[in-house]
């Protein structure tokens, strides 16, 4: 039974749909910061996030809800 809720547990973390993952600009909005805190805060490993394909100098990041909700709950946020 513990095999089966932890093979449940690692399909629900793989399936994961567009709305579990949020924007640079979403994040800072929530956390009430600035878009260059936010990518500070994931260049410095303060914050976990997904590093997506891109052109040119910026790079595109989505950071997963469950990170930013654990980070908001734990009171664990980056100074």
């Amino acid at each position: 039974m513990v095999q089966n809720k932890l093979a449940r547990q690692e399909n629900e973390q793989q399936v994961m749909s567009v709305g579990d993952l949020l924007t640079v600009r979403e994040v800072a909005h929530r956390l009430r910061v600035d878009d260059t805190t936010v990518r500070r805060w994931i260049k410095a490993g303060a914050l976990e996030a997904v590093l997506l394909p891109h052109r040119g100098k910026r790079c595109g990041y989505r950071i997963k809800k469950v990170t930013l909700d654990t980070l908001v709950n734990e009171g664990s946020l980056p100074a």
